[in-house]
């Protein structure tokens, strides 16, 4: 049995490998080729945290993950990050316990922002630059990263915008720091008036983006909601868009971003398409450069069985290859 550390997985860890992994995780998803039971949710009201346990298997892969993912959102004013967790992954075949991945939620984060940048990159207009993110923590780094990797070769001008005007500062630092051109802003309405793509990433649990803010052709990806009660978008931009994207619908309908739309009735099952489609062809996506989209991504167990697998396969093909120079 593999049993790997945060430094391990990040050392064998490939970009492009799991920005595969992770499309092919969703195409399984949508063409209905992958177990993943009901999400295990435990909530910590006292402390601002909440864990999830997610667990999958794709079709033909050779292993199945049990996810267990926790985010405590007031642990960076502790010193602490935000999430934490590990992976386990066992054999399809034997059900031997094949790797311990005891990433502290990397993989999670990582997972997360290359499923957001596959997201834009898909329902966002061609050409499109200005990318504002709403929120200035962990996964704005993550989202910012990865959407930087897929759209290589495109300048990219992106803002952030955060509560907290010195937490936005702080992650431009970061991203700056990583040779990422970014920018802080302060004023969210003209930032998301000026933006060709939006991303949300924050736990917010009243809007934060309003309709009337968001101009024609805009791309939203919301990231933060994930359980009951959050919410980063208005009601009414959700309701009015032109096209909603979802990563898994009954998830998205009920503890996503699009679950305050769908309680009020103003939007059911048939009014969302399922990112595999759109990433295998099935569904054309956006269909005008001035479509308001949004693609409302809760996490779901194939990215985190994909990811994992992703890694394991890495790390025993560079084994492999130390083997054959002895």
């Amino acid at each position: 049995m593999l049993s790997l550390n945060r430094d391990d997985i990040q050392s064998a860890f490939n970009m492009a490998a799991a920005t595969d992994a992770i499309r092919d995780a969703y195409i399984a998803q949508a063409q209905s080729r992958v177990q993943a039971p009901d999400v295990t949710y435990l909530g910590f009201p006292t402390s601002n945290g909440d864990c999830h346990v997610k667990s999958g298997h794709i079709e033909g892969s050779e292993g199945f993950v049990i996810k267990i993912a926790t985010g405590f959102y007031d642990n960076p004013a502790k010193g602490l990050p935000s999430s934490n967790g590990m992976n386990v992954v066992f054999s399809a075949e034997t059900g031997e316990t094949l790797a311990l991945l005891k990433d502290e939620g990397w993989l999670t984060d990582i997972r997360t922002g290359i499923g957001g940048a596959l997201a834009t990159k898909a329902l966002a207009r061609p050409g499109f630059s200005k990318v504002l993110i709403v929120g200035a923590g962990l996964q704005c780094l993550f989202q910012a990263r990865a959407l930087v990797h897929l759209m290589a070769g495109t300048d990219l001008d992106i803002a952030i915008w955060a509560r907290d005007s010195a937490k936005a500062q702080g992650a431009v630092d970061t991203l700056q720091a990583e040779k990422i051109a970014a920018r802080a802003v302060e004023d969210l309405r003209a930032a998301t008036s000026d933006a060709d793509v939006i991303l949300t990433t924050t736990p917010s649990r009243s809007a934060l983006v309003r309709a009337d803010w968001v101009s024609p052709g805009t791309h939203i990806t919301a990231i933060g909601a994930d359980t009951e009660g959050k919410q980063e978008l208005d009601l009414t931009l959700v309701a009015n868009a032109d096209l909603l994207v979802c990563d898994l619908a009954k998830q998205s309908l009920d503890h996503g971003e699009f679950q305050s739309a769908h309680a009020a009735g103003q939007i059911n099952a048939a009014d969302v398409v399922v990112l595999g489609d759109v990433l295998a062809g099935v569904h054309h996506g956006r269909s005008s450069d001035n479509d308001i989209t949004i693609a409302d991504l809760t996490g779901i167990a194939a990215q985190d069985a994909a990811i994992s697998l992703s890694v394991i396969r890495a790390v025993l093909a560079a084994n492999s290859s130390e083997e054959d120079k002895t």
